[in-house]
């Protein structure tokens, strides 16, 4: 994740939750993820475009952010 939050620095913002904070549990039941790790790209409207869970493929990333 630190490599992907590197390589697309100004291009998007990566926030790290703990599902065991109040605040990553008030996500998660909003987002309605219920594994670690899922990851999630919302777009600028606050939309999500695509998640998954597990293993990050940042080709995946350049994809959906048309950067490929």
């Amino acid at each position: 994740m630190d490599g992907i939050e590197r390589e697309f620095a100004g291009k998007l913002t990566v926030i790290h939750l703990n599902i065991h904070e109040p605040v990553g549990q008030e996500l998660g039941e909003i987002y309605r993820f219920q594994y670690t790790p899922t990851f999630i790209l919302l777009d600028g409207e606050g939309e999500e475009a695509w998640r998954t869970i597990g293993a990050i493929d940042p080709s995946e990333v350049r994809r959906s952010l048309d950067l490929e």
